[in-house]
């Protein structure tokens, strides 16, 4: 893979990944600005505002925006994180200069015309309730919440039904000039073009654009000496079981052994966990681990969906795993197995330009500048078991536990019991 860097007379990054054998080009418009850089008072405006410029321009209104992509085969659209907001779309290769203006004409030009900032509160507001809907993620916007607190990595990335009616025109217009500028934006592209061919096309198209610096961010005060419980009752077949510890963050070069320490445990289908919990005792159809990385910070999270009446028994199986994890080293053959998964789930992904220009925009936006997949890979490779083995003493610990389950009936007793708590 190639990866060419270069940055705008205005000191706005550019990176492309010339993908040549390819007919595509996908092209995002990346902003340093997500869920965490806000106000409790404005939770979810960072969101807010995504949609919003889907809504019209100066030059087009929200249908026209949609159209000039699909129209032409193309795919359009956004999403927004803690730390970061990006809009991007995939096209032909033949239809760039297409791609480039139309996002560059949303990021930076639109109008937030007052009936459609309206429209799209009761919009925000619908999705807000059909995430309410999903057991598995209530659990984890619960799980955010307990174990952050009152603080920005605690906040519901779409924010609440209170503070999106209450977010004023005037605010989102404000937050937008604020943050939308130079400082902040960085362009990726991953398709049949190279930064010889983009850069021009750049200069031109994003001349005007606002200077500013990046945007700072609160960081995480983090203390807890024992485990927290939190049940969150739904009128729901299932319990969702959520556990939750701090961990390091993308910055911590260990992060590549929590990878495969999280691929060991827990995500996929012949880790410790899928096998106890689903093969071996049928208490769960789905259990999984991941991994969030922030820039201090971050958050390694154990999610499952069992009957009610097996909670205690999956809750108790699934702490076991973990302190096993803890207590006794993987195999020389699971570190290998979790390395091929690791590097083949990696290297597979980056063979379409919208993965590509995802997996750059990230590392972009994270680290300041993108590394080659093969430093990724012999990072991969060089993990020790010495790593695993501190790394799992380190963040798999019962007194950093945080633990939410959605359920409508729950012993709760045994519950606290289970994870140590009275």
């Amino acid at each position: 893979m190639k990866i060419e860097s270069g940055k705008l007379s205005s000191g706005v990054p550019v990176v492309v990944c010339p993908m040549s054998s390819l007919e595509s080009v996908t092209v995002g418009f990346w902003i340093g600005v997500g869920g965490r850089y806000e106000e409790r008072a404005q939770m979810g405006i960072s969101h807010f505002i995504e949609h919003l410029l889907f809504k019209g321009t100066k030059t087009r209104n929200a249908l026209q925006i949609t159209e000039a992509i699909e129209g032409v085969g193309g795919y359009l659209n956004a999403f927004t994180s803690e730390e970061v907001t990006c809009y991007y779309a995939s096209a032909t290769a033949r239809h760039l200069d297409l791609i480039l203006e139309v996002l560059s004409d949303m990021v930076l030009r639109s109008k937030f015309p007052a009936e459609e900032v309206e429209r799209e509160r009761g919009v925000i507001c619908e999705e807000i309730r059909m995430y309410e809907d999903q057991p598995a993620q209530v659990a984890q916007e619960a799980l955010n919440e307990v174990t952050w607190g009152k603080q920005p990595l605690g906040y519901r990335l779409a924010g609440t039904e209170k503070t999106v009616r209450a977010i004023s025109r005037r605010e989102i217009i404000d937050y937008w000039k604020a943050n939308y500028h130079s400082g902040n934006l960085a362009v990726v592209i991953a398709g049949k073009t190279t930064l010889g061919e983009i850069l021009p096309k750049l200069e031109k198209i994003l001349a005007r654009v606002t200077q500013g610096k990046r945007a700072p961010f609160q960081k995480q005060k983090f203390v807890q000496m024992a485990p927290r419980f939190l049940w969150v009752k739904k009128p729901i077949e299932q319990t969702h079981l959520a556990l939750g510890f701090p961990s390091i963050s993308r910055h911590d070069p260990r992060r590549f052994a929590l990878k495969i320490m999280s691929t060991i445990l827990g995500e996929n289908m012949s880790s410790r966990l899928f096998q106890e919990i689903r093969e071996r005792n049928g208490l769960a159809y789905s259990i999984q681990s991941s991994a969030a990385y922030f820039h201090e910070t971050g958050l390694f999270t154990v999610q499952s969906g069992v009957d009610t009446t097996k909670s205690v028994k999956s809750l108790r199986l699934t702490l076991k795993m973990i302190d096993q994890m803890r207590a006794k080293a993987p195999t020389a053959q699971e570190i290998f197995r979790a390395k091929e998964y690791v590097m083949g789930q990696f290297l597979l992904g980056l063979e379409s330009s919208s993965n590509q220009m995802i997996w750059a925009g990230e590392s972009l936006m994270g680290f300041g500048s993108v590394k080659s997949p093969e430093s990724v890979v012999n990072a991969i490779e060089k993990v020790s078991l010495s790593e695993i083995t501190q790394l799992s003493q380190e963040i798999l610990r019962r007194d950093r536990l945080n633990l939410v389950a959605v359920a409508q009936e729950l012993p709760e007793k045994e519950i606290r019991s289970v994870i140590g708590l009275s």
